[in-house]
Formats: structure tokens, C-alpha cells, sequence
């Protein structure tokens, strides 16, 4: 496995390649990544990996300084899932000296995470625009637990015409439900024990859906209502929206995300779950 930190080795080290799979991440791995990463190897035959915390998609009062990071930790776990090349920049090497480039997605980016984070998803929107242009990969690879980032970089790839499939694989979880994140590791043992609530609000609300519940209104209410049985839960949005637009819904016709953002202590989870109508 190759450890790149310059633009110019992975291009040179792309032209090697045939077929590629893509999976950028942030480091920190967990099973979600290498999930994506394995994958990435069997759909493609070759997989890259990128380990990049990203300033730009971090606010002035977020977590960019105390993000998790354990490089050499994450390079021998994708040294041992067989990764071909793994791009490891500093943040000058993407963003050198004089950079003033920065991709607007429009109002998918301005609600749900976007309205929580301003300017969140322009950051998101550039980064994977430059990786892409980088690694030059013919499928890239997410996670569905980044419900709105998924709809930015599917948009973000039909609006600026890039050759790249994205592929999305669904939010892999622990035993007790909650979606894996590194920003699990900042949950001290009582948060983490109160943590599977979320997972909990969005299948008691699903359960519902698929008893005939059509009412948006109603499964928000629900989300709200098993969330605040959890005391250390701190709700900051939840959500029933149109799966691709974003959009609020009032009444479920053909499908529905239901998303949420709650806090413990100082950390910020997120979650997800699709609703397709039969």
C-alpha cells in the first residue's frame, strides 16, 4: 500500500490504475469505513482512501482542533483491507497559499445541517470536488448516516458533469443501534449508554409509517416525544423531508427522510432513517 501526501504522487500513482473506488474519508476508522472500503475492492478491483479533516467544513466554534485522529492506527487497517493507495495531505497541499475557491450547492445545503452549520456544505461541496479531481476515481463511496452529504455530492456530480458513479451503502451500526461515527469517541459511558435513543425515535416513528401513519406532523411529534425520554438528549432538529429535495413534508406520499441532529454534553450526533412507501 502506498502512502501519498502530494497531489502528484497520487497522479502519478492513478495512471497505474484501471478501474477505481474511492472512499474519502476523515480518519479516525471504524467499521462504516472499512465497510465502504471492502466494497470499494470487491466492486472495483483497486480502492483508494483519503485522510483528510477538512478546516473548511468546520464553523468557528466546532470541533476541528479535538476531531479524532490516529494515523498510524488507520493506515494499518487499511494496509490489512488490501487498499491500493491512500492520500494523506496536509491542508496546504489542498488548499495552498492564495485559495479562494469554494462551490455553493444551493438550497439543498441551506436547511437540516446547512441551517445548524452555515457555510458547512460549501466546504463539504469543495473538498470532494478537488479529491475527485485528484484521485480521479471512477466510483466514490458513502455512507447513508451523512443523509444531506450524500444529496450535495450526488447533486454536486450531475450539476458539474463529473465522470464518477457515487455510491451509497447503508449507515452501519453498533448491537444497540446507534450509527457508528468517530464523534462517538467523545461520549463519556453515561452519554454513550443514552445515545441509542436516536436510533430508537427513528424506528418507532418507521414503525408507524409502515402501520399507515402518512402524517408528517406526526412522526416529528413522535421523534420529539421518544427523544425527550432520554434527559441527557438535547434536541437540535428533527425532520421528515423530502428524500431529495429536502423540502419538509406535510403529508408522506411515495417517501420520506426522517433525519434529527440531538446533543450530549459537547457532543453532536446525527442519524437517519429512508422511508419508502409500498
Amino acid at each position: 500500500m502506498q502512502v501519498l501526501p502530494t497531489i502528484a504522487q497520487v497522479r502519478e500513482a492513478r495512471r497505474a490504475i484501471g478501474p477505481l473506488g474511492f472512499v474519502p474519508t476523515m480518519g479516525f476508522l471504524h467499521a462504516g469505513h472499512l465497510s465502504l472500503v471492502e466494497r470499494a475492492k470487491a466492486e472495483c478491483g483497486a480502492v483508494a482512501v483519503s485522510i483528510f479533516v477538512n478546516p473548511t467544513q468546520f464553523g468557528p466554534n466546532e470541533d476541528l482542533s479535538r476531531y479524532p485522529r490516529d494515523m498510524d492506527r488507520d493506515l494499518r487497517l487499511l494496509r490489512e483491507a488490501g487498499v491500493d493507495f491512500v492520500f494523506t495531505p496536509e491542508p496546504p497541499e489542498v488548499y495552498p497559499q492564495g485559495f479562494e475557491a469554494s462551490i455553493d450547492m444551493g438550497g439543498v445545503t441551506r436547511v437540516l445541517e446547512g441551517a445548524s452549520r452555515p457555510g458547512h456544505f460549501a466546504g463539504v461541496a469543495t473538498v470532494v470536488a478537488k479529491l475527485f479531481n485528484i484521485v480521479q476515481p471512477t466510483r466514490a463511496y458513502f455512507g447513508q448516516k451523512d443523509a444531506q452529504q450524500c444529496v450535495v455530492i450526488r447533486r454536486l456530480v450531475r450539476d458539474l458533469d463529473m465522470p464518477v458513479e457515487v455510491v451509497i451503502s447503508p449507515t452501519v451500526r453498533e448491537a444497540d443501534g446507534l450509527a457508528m461515527s468517530s464523534r462517538n469517541a467523545y461520549l463519556s459511558a453515561p452519554e454513550r449508554a443514552g445515545a441509542p435513543v436516536l436510533y430508537r425515535a427513528l424506528t418507532t416513528a418507521q414503525s408507524l409509517f409502515q402501520s399507515g401513519e402518512r402524517s408528517a406532523d406526526t412522526l416529528r411529534q413522535t421523534l420529539r416525544d421518544v427523544l425527550a425520554s432520554e434527559p441527557q438528549a438535547v434536541i437540535d432538529y428533527v425532520s421528515v423531508a423530502d428524500p431529495e429535495s429536502l423540502v419538509e413534508l406535510a403529508k408522506i406520499s411515495k417517501g420520506a427522510l426522517l433525519s434529527m441532529a440531538v446533543r450530549f454534553g459537547k457532543t453532536r450526533l446525527i442519524d437517519n432513517l429512508v422511508l419508502m412507501a409500498s
